[in-house]
């Protein structure tokens, strides 16, 4: 068994925006066009590199590469129109809901059927996965919100407070307690998994087609009509602006990877990027059709519209050799200290050969005589090295478990004595410590206490000793004396608020009749 011791971040560099706002926007060219068996309901990038592209468009789901943009893969089980498409933290599953009242968990790389949910009794349209990667979100026409268990296919939480159809809904990020939708009731709200129950409700003028919450959880974005609503959540859903640059309904919003910019897809055929600290409008673009939906790739290089006319456009950002070194990690420079350690938080490939390395864990002084049961000279040890007092007293703690106080304060000398009661002498007043440095001034006193008045130092710093836990026992009788004066005065109080209150009561009776 291994010998246990005493017991006693990074700012990333944001690589975007060093053009101006509409130069950096207008680098997203050479538009691909890729026609669709449908409407694109919904468009999701994974988050893991290459960013390959889910589409969601009539009875299928489309996986497109993430660097060549051509068609992947397809997952056609699906027996009615398909929606809401998305992917989990980790890209290797993906959930789906469709027409037919059904929720179903596909694997990524086989297209396989991993997980079926029926509960919801009309169309499926909002479905996500919640950070904790092991539930399921799903928003229906049946009015309902449901939490789904991936390991058991179970429904964990039903909400049906929503008075009309359930088309829009997202999860907190870093938070698998709470989840928010958005319904054609006219409202927002914000459901408590674990209370089972929905804590706030946002009321808005027209239907909720989308909504979104911003990095850090506070504010949160809703679509409803052509508007753009920014509420903020700590205080109770109080609105922050409206952004109304759009003509027509916006359908879609999504954020980009730095937080700073809303991107918001219309019926009005554009695609309007917005400033969320200032809350202007940056940037627009036009399209061809109405957009239902729109995605930016987790790297801010693509940006996916989806169109009613079945078409969903696809454009890249080309980027500079100076953005590239920005978001590069820096090289360690030859020769420094993290030169010689790079690569030592590399975690290798899943399907790596791993080889435990075991390191010899370095021990202080006195940990290395506790490990030989030596007491005294660890006692020694962590005394003559300046160390903090927590450290000394965590010692004596361990010899005290361990028995062996006695063994290591006896057989000294007077020099050997002086170190240790100079210490009990400056701490024995500190809260933290006064438990265990008593013990240990009772042991010097049950072994040395007949010796100790023939040495004028030792016997100085006992009497010293002494003035200080004669001073400490004054100071907590006046503590004491205080607490007792305002338990009689919080008494007093108490008496004269019962007593008042009746004769409010009095008065309040006889008003009436006098009136009369």
């Amino acid at each position: 068994m291994d010998y246990k011791p005493v017991g006693v971040g990074k700012t990333v560099r944001n690589a975007r925006r060093g053009l101006p706002e509409a130069g950096y926007w207008k680098k997203f060219q050479s538009p691909v066009l890729v026609k669709e068996y449908g409407m694109v309901t919904s468009l999701e990038f994974s988050p893991i590199k290459p960013h390959d592209l889910l589409v969601t468009a009539a009875m299928r789901l489309q996986v497109y590469n993430g660097r060549t943009s051509q068609l992947k893969k397809a997952i056609t089980r699906f027996h009615g129109q398909a929606r809401s498409g998305s992917y989990r933290s980790d890209g290797k599953l993906i959930v789906a809901g469709d027409d037919t009242n059904i929720v179903q968990v596909f694997d990524g790389a086989s297209r396989s059927v991993l997980r079926t949910f029926k509960g919801h009794q009309d169309p499926v349209h909002v479905t996500r996965f919640l950070p904790n990667n092991v539930h399921v979100m799903s928003g229906s026409d049946d009015k309902t919100v449901q939490i789904w268990d991936i390991p058991s296919q179970k429904a964990v939480n039903v909400f049906s407070e929503h008075t009309d159809y359930v088309r829009s809904g997202c999860v907190f990020s870093g938070n698998a307690n709470v989840v928010a939708t958005g319904s054609y009731d006219h409202t927002v709200r914000i459901w408590d998994v674990r209370a089972n129950r929905c804590v706030t409700t946002i009321a808005t003028d027209e239907p909720v087609e989308d909504v979104m919450v911003l990095p850090g959880g506070s504010v949160a974005a809703a679509a409803a009509g052509p508007n753009v609503h920014m509420f903020d959540l700590l205080m109770g859903g109080r609105v922050l602006t409206t952004l109304g640059n759009h003509e027509k309904t916006v359908t879609s919003l999504c954020m980009d990877s730095a937080g700073g910019r809303l991107i918001a897809g219309s019926l009005d055929h554009h695609v309007k990027i917005y400033n969320v600290q200032s809350f202007k409008m940056m940037y627009s673009m036009a399209y061809p059709a109405p957009v239902l939906s729109v995605a930016l790739s987790a790297d801010d290089t693509r940006l996916a519209v989806g169109m009613a006319s079945g078409v969903f456009s696809l454009r890249r950002r080309a980027v500079s050799a100076k953005e590239q070194a920005l978001a590069a990690p820096q090289r360690a420079r030859l020769g420094t200290h993290a030169h010689f350690t790079r690569g030592a938080a590399y975690k290798g490939g899943d399907d790596d050969l791993r080889i435990e390395q075991r390191r010899k864990r370095s021990l202080a002084d006195y940990d290395q005589f506790l490990r030989k049961f030596e007491h005294s000279r660890a006692l020694d040890a962590v005394l003559a090295n300046n160390r903090t007092g927590l450290t000394v007293v965590s010692l004596l703690q361990e010899l005290v478990h361990r028995d062996g106080l006695a063994g290591a304060l006896a057989g000294r000398d007077e020099l050997g004595l002086d170190t240790i009661v100079r210490f009990v002498v400056k701490f024995i007043d500190h809260p933290r410590y006064t438990s265990v440095l008593i013990k240990v001034a009772e042991t010097l006193l049950d072994i040395y206490g007949d010796l100790l008045h023939q040495s004028g130092r030792i016997a100085e710093l006992l009497v010293r000793l002494r003035a200080k836990v004669r001073t400490e026992l004054r100071l907590q009788q006046d503590l004491t004396m205080v607490l007792g004066s305002m338990d009689m005065l919080m008494a007093a109080c108490k008496v004269s608020h019962a007593a008042a209150v009746p004769a409010t009561d009095a008065a309040a009776t006889e008003k009436p009749s006098i009136q009369a």
